[in-house]
């Protein structure tokens, strides 16, 4: 798509001046009269081949950054408060946006809501770009009808991530910088130095303490290129292996467990992904989304396998459990009691033996009770049924087991 520069007046007569991409003046000509903008100018910008070529090879390494997600929040957020539409929005920040990979994606994503989409929807179509915890904040917002609040707090929250990933690096740049001088030095020493004794000690013909004679053994290998290159295609080929194993499921699970159990970056690592999981579940539950899905999404994001799998149990323990409770001296009724987590979810519990329904109970705190005595005598699958607007979102159930006795 090509490039146009335009220069055009606001409403209040300032100048303004921009470059925005447009399937030709015509169309550019119309958005820009969509945006208030009165056209003094427009020239179309050319490229070379070359540069275009290099541009697209170049900007596939090159990923939307987080400082360009943090504006853009933040500038949506703003706009959203002052009463702006949707698409209005979208086209501002579509022009007004530094990055080069974000600009065609906000344009596609304004083209979506035009089109009727719904704007988690359209962000959720560039899921390498927007992260599940963003689209889902956003469903929230729209939902609630906060979506100016929900973007400010997903800018705030990104900013504190982009700060502690600064402040992780940052502590591990001095250790790393001490690992890659300690390495060429010793490859400095072994290059150089050490053959320089090795002819010194073969001259003296003297006898030579094992430490010595390992180290002369070692420089002489690293020298001999018969042992050096297949110890190089070895170490390359070791090092692919290794990246097609911690690619799979297994493979990643024990690398992350691994570098949980460090000496010193462990518990660094550890730290980090206790601070990203509460920060980044505080944040989804104060926007608006459930527990469940937001526990779901936080292990998602935690990018280490095994923090992902705590947080997934985790997850599999919030919901409903039906248990019953006791059975009368007579025989003939029988209590039951579901229970929902967490304790402070509402709504209705449903009770079914087998797929009959055989009553309804209200919940309270987490528990809803009911009494029947239409039970025969037998075995029952006793199944409770939730649905609710507490923190539990849909609807939950479990079944278990009961005898009963007449």
């Amino acid at each position: 798509m090509p490039s146009f520069a335009y220069q055009a007046k606001d409403a209040a007569g300032k100048t303004v001046n921009g470059v925005i991409e447009a399937e030709n003046e015509r169309v550019l000509r119309a958005k820009l009269r969509e945006m208030n903008y009165y056209v003094t100018g427009i020239t179309q910008k050319s490229s070379g081949v070359m540069n275009a070529d290099l541009g697209a090879v170049f900007s596939k390494f090159k990923g939307v950054s987080e400082q360009a997600l943090v504006v853009f929040a933040r500038q949506f957020a703003t706009m959203i408060n002052a009463g702006l539409a949707m698409v209005r929005c979208l086209d501002v920040l579509g022009v007004q946006t530094e990055d080069s990979q974000l600009k065609p994606i906000i344009v596609a994503v304004r083209r979506e809501v035009e089109g009727g989409s719904t704007l988690a929807a359209a962000l959720g179509k560039f899921p390498k770009v927007f992260s599940p915890l963003f689209t889902n904040m956003v469903r929230a917002g729209e939902l609630g009808g906060i979506l100016d609040d929900v973007l400010n707090r997903l800018a705030g929250f990104l900013e504190k991530d982009f700060n502690l990933k600064k402040k992780v690096k940052a502590a591990m740049t001095y250790p790393t910088v001490i690992l890659v001088m300690a390495v060429g030095i010793v490859i400095f020493l072994v290059t150089f130095i050490l053959p320089t004794f090795v002819s010194m000690f073969e001259q003296m013909d003297m006898k030579l303490p094992l430490p010595t004679k390992i180290l002369i053994t070692f420089t002489v290998a690293a020298r001999n290129p018969f042992i050096l290159i297949p110890t190089i295609i070895l170490l390359i080929v070791g090092f692919i292996m290794f990246n097609r194993y911690t690619s799979t499921q297994v493979g990643r699970r024990q690398f992350d467990a691994f570098k949980l159990k460090l000496p010193v970056f462990g518990m660094l690592i550890r730290k980090v992904a206790i601070s990203r999981f509460c920060r980044t579940l505080g944040t989804l539950l104060q926007s608006g989304v459930p527990i469940m899905q937001a526990l779901e999404i936080v292990g998602k994001a935690s990018g280490n396998e095994v923090v992902a799998e705590t947080v997934n149990k985790a997850n599999s323990s919030v919901g409903l459990s039906a248990t019953p409770t006791s059975q009368s001296n007579s025989g003939q009724t029988v209590t039951l009691t579901a229970r929902v987590t967490p304790s402070i979810a509402t709504g209705t519990v449903q009770f079914l033996d087998g797929s009959v329904v055989i009553g309804t109970a209200s919940l309270a705190n987490g528990n809803a009770v009911f009494a029947t005595s239409s039970l025969s005598s037998g075995n029952h699958s006793i199944k409770a049924n939730y649905t609710g607007d507490g923190n539990v979102n849909g609807s939950e159930s479990s079944a278990l087991p009961y005898k009963v006795k007449h």
